[in-house]
This record gives C-alpha cells, structure tokens and sequence, in this order.
C-alpha cells in the first residue's frame, strides 16, 4: 500500500465533529495474568482514532484496568475460578453489545474450557462485523465450519500458530505458500482472513490479496497482535469496510514500528514503543 492510497481512507475531519462520529466498539479481553491484552488492545484503538470503547474483562480485572485506562469504559462480568470470563457474563455482555458497531474479542480471554464457550456464543450472536484474534480464534479449533455462520463480514487475525490450530495442519513459510494458504482459509470461512508474520498477508472470501511490505522484526514480540487488534478495529468502526480495515491496521501497525525502531532498536523495542510511535505515523501520513 502506498501512502498516498492509505491517506484517501481519512479525509481531514469536519469541524463540528463528536464522538459519535467515529464508531463505537466493544472490546471483550483478558484474563488473570493477562491484563496487557486488554489496555494494549483498547489503547491500540483508542490511538487509532475511534470515538467511544467499552472494555469487557472478568471482574478481577476491572480495578486495575478502570485505573489504567482513563479514557476507555470498563465493565466487569462474572468470571471462572480460573480468573478467566464464565458463562454467567453471557447476558451482560449481549446487553452491552447493543449500539455498537465494532466487537473485537481474544486477546488474554485464555484457553479456559467455559470461557471458550462462551466465546463462540458471543460471536454467533453478534450481527455487526468483528475482529477475532488469539483466544477468540482457539475457541474454533476443531469447530471451524462455526465460522461459517458469522451474521456479517468479519475479520480473523491469526499468527501461524493459531492458523495451524484452526485449520489442523501446518502454515506454509515461503510467501507464494503464505498467500495460497490465506486465500483458502477467507474462502472457507467466508471472513477477511489476516496471515500475520514478515509479510503479513490478507485476503478476502472473493480473492483479493495484500501483502503488507511495512514492519520489522522487532514486532516479533508478545502484545504486538493485541495492538494490531485494536487498530483493525478503530478503523471498522470508523467506517472503512472489513478488507481496508485490515489491510491499512496492518499498514499503519507496521509502519509505526518502523519509525519506533529507530529509537529503539529491534531488539529492544516493545509494543509500548509501537503505540507511542502511532501518532507520528499518523501525522507523518496524514500531514496533520
């Protein structure tokens, strides 16, 4: 993608704007031990432009995360003995989900068997476009046909890894591999499928192909998917449709690591790095 072709997706914004103008959405994240996913998910977001983010976790988390995340609001609902979301949040969270444009749910929710559950239960029920990483795409394995049945045109965000649990076998490392493997899997489950890695691909049910030529090896790190999240997200609920969603959240995702990584260094650069690096990629982009 080239800049100008990403600048076209955010014209200058009207004066008279508010926040309701820039989408809302939902972010459903998180479990004990793994309170990053949510705030790096829901500040990924917030940096990425959107108007308005309600933040979903188990209860445990919720005083933490309400102190870190000014400017997000936090609901609590019922969790496992393992810290993790249970089945009694269903009801809250189907309530809360109404007027919202955007779910993105998996980053941190755990491989907890109830919580699992209930993340295919939520995503079934759901009829507005999502994005689905990490935990929210675990809950599939071996059940991928579920997939199918999504209400409306919705973005999965795999690393290999999880690509390979999904689908049960391995993902291809070379490139012409990596796009063959993406374009079955949108066709098969009928969603914008994005292959992360050097060269992340996305592809959509009818075949179109991106392959994302921003990033560095220093994104090669925990946390660095549950920011992307995030950003995917912000711009679906901004209204970019779910296949310029994902390839300018890649776009933008990666080329804020390449302004990052000059301060830092691959080595040393964190997902926190990429973030803060947001709005000069922006404004370097945007001009403004």
């Amino acid at each position: 993608m080239k800049v100008s072709e990403f600048r076209k997706y955010f014209p200058p914004r009207k004066k008279n704007s508010h926040k309701g103008c820039f989408g809302k959405i939902f972010i459903l994240s998180g479990s004990r031990g793994f309170s990053g996913a949510p705030y790096l998910t829901s500040m990924g977001a917030l940096r990425a432009g959107v108007g308005l983010i309600t933040l979903g976790v188990p209860q445990g988390l919720y005083a933490v995360l309400t102190l870190k995340l000014a400017e997000v609001m936090t609901k609590p609902f019922p969790e496992t003995a393992d810290g993790s979301l249970s089945r009694k949040a269903f009801d809250g969270i189907k309530n809360s989900l109404k007027g919202q444009d955007v779910l993105a749910l998996g980053p941190g929710l755990s491989q907890n068997a109830e919580t699992q559950d209930l993340i295919r239960k939520a995503v079934l029920s759901f009829e507005k476009p999502m994005v689905i990483d990490a935990d929210g795409l675990n809950a599939f394995q071996g059940k991928k046909e579920l997939l199918r049945k999504i209400k409306n045109l919705s973005i999965l965000t795999p690393h290999p890894g999880e690509a390979a649990r999904l689908f049960g076998t391995s993902v291809p490392g070379d490139l012409a591999g990596r796009r063959k493997f993406a374009r079955a899997a949108a066709k098969t489950c009928r969603c914008i499928f994005v292959l992360k890695g050097a060269g992340t691909v996305v592809a959509s049910p009818g075949g179109e192909i991106y392959v994302n030529d921003t990033g560095n090896p220093g994104l090669a790190t925990g946390g660095s998917g549950d920011l992307l999240t995030g950003i995917i997200a912000a711009f679906l609920g901004q209204g970019l449709g779910p296949f310029d969603a994902a390839r300018c959240g890649v776009f933008i995702h990666g080329f804020a690591a390449d302004l990052a990584v000059k301060e830092f260094g691959e080595i040393s650069l964190a997902p926190r790095d990429v973030l803060s690096y947001l709005p000069f990629a922006f404004r370097k982009i945007l001009g403004r």
